[in-house]
């Protein structure tokens, strides 16, 4: 396992190395106008003053070895210009990161509440009212796009629970329902599929017809054995679902107001505030490759059979 973390490791630091240098030769590339907020009142010296300031005037490869000084000797990544004049960007994601992970904790809370119920129920009664019930609401969920049913919860929601439009004027329980709600139901649908599609795999499996030929309670045969050994792989995606939490829901965000990373992805891109672009691409290439990782070693703390030592054991 020890040899296993440190490839990983290794893999990952390459993956994030590449990503991060190809962002930062392609940010470098946009106008300058990121780097300025009142560029249209300065002179052509000052704007050549400004750049060498933010040593923008060396060679590419000067400044990608720059960033990576700052950034592994002192975890910097860079000042916001225009989103936030001078303000580092480590500031402002200390400020936005916590609503999101408030948000999508919830959200991922009441997904597992629903969703692994849901699923297991369906591949209990397969074939009868409950499948055929939760399979109409999981083709719902896929077929009909998401932006359609986040406005319908937001027209109906508002009336039926008599609260505001925008996430800041409500009382600080009520704010949170309609977008917890929104952001669920994607993962309801998810894990409710997939767990029903492990756990009907899982019920064909020899050990389960000897438990049934011996007599066993149908109820612990499901709940006990095939409910464990199935929710194994769908654990794998637990931890990436919940890093995901980090970056927020861009749309969701945007839709309630809420302050959180979402919304402040679509604000800098309307800003061409190029330093926040790249810390923000950072931060979600860190939670994508946190993710896999934290999914393996979940998968064998849930099933210590499973060992990534042995040949084919790493993905």
């Amino acid at each position: 396992m020890a040899k296993y973390l440190i490839k990983r490791l290794l893999r990952s630091f390459i993956t994030l190395f590449i990503i991060l240098s190809i962002v930062f030769v392609l940010v470098r590339q946009m106008p300058i106008e990121g780097y300025f907020p009142n560029i249209e009142k300065m002179s052509a010296t000052d704007i050549q003053r400004g750049l060498a300031d933010r040593g923008l005037d060396k060679p590419i490869l000067v400044q990608l070895g720059n960033f990576f000084k700052d950034l592994v000797l002192h975890g910097d990544l860079g000042t916001s210009y225009v989103y936030r004049d001078e303000v580092p960007v480590t500031e402002i994601l200390a400020d936005k990161i916590p609503v999101s992970i408030q948000l999508g904790s919830m959200s991922l809370c009441l997904s597992l509440l629903l969703g692994l119920p849901m699923g297991t129920l369906m591949a209990k009664y397969k074939g009868k009212f409950f499948d055929h019930l939760g399979t109409g609401f999981i083709v719902l969920i896929n077929a009909v796009p998401a932006a359609v049913y986040y406005l319908f919860i937001q027209l109906y929601g508002t009336e039926l629970f008599h609260i505001n439009l925008l996430f800041s004027q409500n009382p600080p329980v009520v704010r949170w329902i309609l977008p917890v709600i929104s952001m669920s139901l994607g993962n309801i649908a998810y894990y409710a599929m997939w767990l029903r599609r492990y756990m009907v795999d899982e019920s064909k499996k020899d050990y389960v017809m000897l438990a049934r030929i011996k007599g066993a309670n149908e109820n612990q045969i499901m709940f006990r054995h095939v409910f464990r050994n199935a929710f194994v792989p769908l654990a794998q995606y637990i931890p990436t679902s919940f890093l995901n939490t980090v970056i927020g829901s861009i749309y969701i965000e945007s839709l309630y107001s809420i302050p959180g990373m979402g919304g402040l992805l679509v604000d800098v891109i309307k800003k061409q505030d190029n330093t926040m672009v790249q810390g923000i691409v950072l931060l979600f290439a860190c939670v994508g490759v946190i993710g896999l990782i934290l999914g393996d070693l979940l998968m064998v703390c849930l099933d210590p059979r499973i060992s990534f030592a042995k040949k084919g054991g790493d993905r």
